[in-house]
């Protein structure tokens, strides 16, 4: 017992662990404020899965074939914008299913991403190594103690998740514009009455969704990896969904529940790094579930309590 108390207080006296948690939570944020822009103007995206995919593989086939990893995440964009318009003109223009739209644009992406890694880089399971966009140092912060070696070196993407976050409560809470994403997607009917274009606020809402998922995608390959392995996404497209929901369609939060499940991911990694537990494989598997089981059991305790946008998810047929 003594050990474990032990690697428990050497997990949140370590600085690593802090900084590892924005690590890990970055990609959801990305992604979760992505759902947040499609939900809030009433189309699901289930989507976010496939596109954060995409935009991890055209990262890496960008970077890949120029030598430059900022080409990469222009690419990764591009092709989460495009996997992004593909589910907002199927659900929106056609009226589909959006829970079938979005299952089958994750399927798609799987199917894509994994055909092309033979294709274009010749070997199955992952790609060779890329360049990944440089981290950016603070200089001589990073020798501050403690919150020198958290801050003093990050991601651009980390920077870019928490920016996301400000960029989107402001537009949806502050703007003209977010007052009409709102009222689409709690009343469209009523919106419509008002001269408000559904359509074309409900296309707004799902494109940036993809914007958002493809930077989460991008920072798996080329912000934190340097590579692509197939599946990289690993359910974080879901997870953020989860986010979303436990943060109530709010920016801030679906950040905040971003940060704890970074965090869960954060301490079961530290946890198993601790030397004197002495885990088993087995053990270590169980601990991976961690993250997993956080998400279900707080999922769990806010069902019932998160509202979502009345008109989530219902198609709107112009009479």
């Amino acid at each position: 017992m003594n050990e474990w108390i032990q690697a428990i207080l050497n997990v949140f006296t370590n600085p690593t662990f802090y900084k590892s948690t924005l690590t890990q939570s970055t990609p959801l944020i990305l992604a979760a404020m992505g759902g947040v822009f499609s939900e809030t103007t009433g189309v699901t995206n289930i989507a976010l899965e496939g596109i954060m995919l995409m935009g991890a593989f055209g990262g890496v086939m960008g970077s890949y074939f120029t030598g430059n990893p900022w080409y990469g995440l222009a690419l990764g964009t591009f092709f989460g914008l495009a996997m992004a318009a593909l589910h907002a003109w199927a659900s929106i223009k056609y009226g589909a299913d959006q829970i079938i739209s979005g299952t089958a644009l994750i399927l798609l992406a799987q199917g894509i991403t994994g055909f092309a890694l033979v294709e274009l880089f010749g070997q199955p399971g992952s790609t060779d190594l890329v360049r990944s966009i440089p981290l950016v140092d603070l200089g001589s912060f990073k020798d501050v103690p403690f919150f020198g070696q958290i801050f003093g070196n990050l991601s651009p993407f980390v920077y870019m998740a928490f920016a996301s976050v400000i960029f989107g409560w402001i537009l949806i809470y502050k703007t003209k514009l977010g007052l009409r994403m709102r009222s689409v997607g709690n009343n469209p009917e009523a919106a419509d009455t008002l001269g408000i274009n559904i359509y074309n606020v409900r296309y707004f809402g799902v494109i940036m969704s993809g914007l958002f998922a493809a930077l989460g995608g991008a920072y798996l390959s080329i912000g934190e990896l340097g590579q692509f392995t197939t599946n990289m996404t690993n359910g974080r497209g879901f997870i953020a969904l989860a986010a979303m929901i436990i943060g109530n369609w709010n920016p801030v939060g679906a950040m905040s529940a971003s940060l704890l499940f970074g965090a869960a991911t954060a301490f079961n990694n530290q946890l198993q790094s601790q030397s004197i537990l002495n885990l088993s494989t087995n053990t270590q598997y169980i601990f991976g579930m961690i993250p997993y089981i956080i998400t279900l059991i707080v999922v769990a305790g806010f069902i019932g309590k998160s509202r979502a946008p009345s008109a989530d998810g219902i198609p709107y047929i112009k009479e």
